[in-house]
């Protein structure tokens, strides 16, 4: 079976396992594959889950976000993917203390890691059936991961109660800025 330019494309132009610099390319549209990132961060390709790593991390090397609509894109070609929630894991998160300075780093499903450097890179949203948290974290230019159960749990470890806006919160530090989960009084 002969690959086809898209592939042959990607093949050229993602070298290694970093990031691509898709903020810099515009290529046309050429439509969509099926290709869907369920909410567990499992990659599919027509209903077959991809369990090559190697392949997964590719894809995910020249993922791009436009608006609320995902795309792999190379300098010369962009299809269009399925994204149930965001298309990456946070599977463990570390906390690294330099000097006085918490920094919150996580890691991905596909081994990226990311630190919690700004206030814009970590969001909570509550499920409206049953109240269930769920954290996400930036990794790259306008792609999130969502935090997974076991992660979670340790960064509730790290949280304190803190005044936040002159109420108080229970939340966690990163790179000296707080970031609120839950008011207290919502703890009782």
């Amino acid at each position: 079976m002969q690959p086809s330019d898209f592939e042959k494309n990607v093949a050229k132009h993602i070298k290694g396992s970093k990031p691509a610099p898709v903020h810099l390319w515009n290529p046309p549209f050429c439509g969509n594959l099926e290709i869907h990132v369920d909410s567990n961060g499992r990659w599919f390709y027509q209903k077959s889950e991809i369990k090559r790593e190697r392949l997964i991390k590719l894809f995910a090397n020249i993922l791009k976000k436009e608006k609320d609509k995902y795309y792999l894109v190379t300098p010369v070609e962009k299809v269009g993917i399925t994204v149930e929630d965001v298309p990456f894991i946070a599977t463990d998160i570390d906390i690294i203390n330099k000097g006085k300075i918490a920094l919150c780093k996580f890691t991905t499903n596909i081994g990226d890691s990311t630190y919690l450097e700004e206030y814009n890179q970590f969001n909570i949203l509550f499920k409206k059936s049953n109240n269930e948290p769920q954290p996400y974290v930036n990794v790259r230019s306008n792609l999130f991961a969502k935090i997974d159960r076991k992660s979670f749990y340790r960064l509730i470890d790290f949280c304190t109660e803190t005044t936040h806006r002159d109420e108080n919160w229970l939340g966690f530090h990163s790179n000296n800025i707080f970031f609120p989960l839950i008011k207290s009084e919502q703890l009782d």
